[in-house]
C-alpha cells in the first residue's frame, strides 16, 4: 500500500502537499521503490530479448534467461541510475543553496528518486509499441532537473541569523 501511495504521490509533484508526503517516507522504502520502478522499466526489453531472441538466447532455457537478464541488463540498469541519481541529487544541492534553502543531499536524492516515475512509466509504455532513442533520456534528465527545481522551491528559505555581539 506505501508503495502505491508513493507512486501517486510521486505522479503530482511537484505538488506541495505530495512533496511533503513523499518527504515523510522512508529511504528504505524509496530504495525499493525505485527497484520495482526500474524492474517496469526493463519489462519492454525483456520482451524485446525473449521475443527476438537470436542463437543463443533462442536456445536457453527460460531460468537461465532470466539470470542473464539479471545479471548484464536489470543490474547495470540499476547501477547508473542509482549513481545517475545521486549525481542529480548533488546538484540539486548545489541549487538549492544558491536559492538559498536549507536542503540535505538525502531529501534532494529522494525526491530526485520520486521524481523519475513520470519519466519511468512513459518510457515504459512507449517502448512496449515503438522503439524509444537516446533523444528520451534527455528529455528524462531535463524533466527531473525541472521537477527539482520546482520543488526546491517549495521548500522556504533560510532564516538569518542575528549575530551577537
Amino acid at each position: 500500500m506505501i508503495f502505491f501511495q508513493a507512486f501517486i504521490h510521486s505522479i503530482k509533484l511537484p505538488n506541495k502537499n505530495a512533496i511533503f508526503k513523499l518527504n515523510r517516507i522512508g529511504m528504505d522504502i524509496t530504495v525499493i521503490y525505485m527497484f520495482l520502478l526500474l524492474l517496469l522499466v526493463a519489462v519492454p526489453s525483456f520482451i524485446a530479448q525473449w521475443t527476438g531472441a537470436e542463437n543463443l538466447m533462442a536456445e536457453m532455457n527460460f531460468l537461465f534467461f532470466l539470470i542473464y537478464f539479471f545479471i548484464f541488463f536489470y543490474l547495470p540498469l540499476t547501477i547508473i541510475v542509482f549513481l545517475s541519481l545521486s549525481l542529480v541529487a548533488y546538484i540539486a544541492v548545489a541549487v538549492a543553496r544558491l536559492m538559498g534553502r536549507k536542503l540535505r543531499f538525502s531529501i534532494l536524492w529522494k525526491m530526485s528518486a520520486y521524481a523519475t516515475t513520470i519519466p519511468a512509466v512513459l518510457y515504459t509504455v512507449t517502448a512496449l509499441f515503438i522503439p524509444v532513442g537516446n533523444f528520451f533520456l534527455i528529455l528524462s534528465v531535463l524533466f527531473i532537473l525541472i521537477m527539482l527545481l520546482a520543488i526546491i522551491s517549495v521548500y522556504p528559505k533560510r532564516r538569518k541569523r542575528r549575530r551577537k555581539n
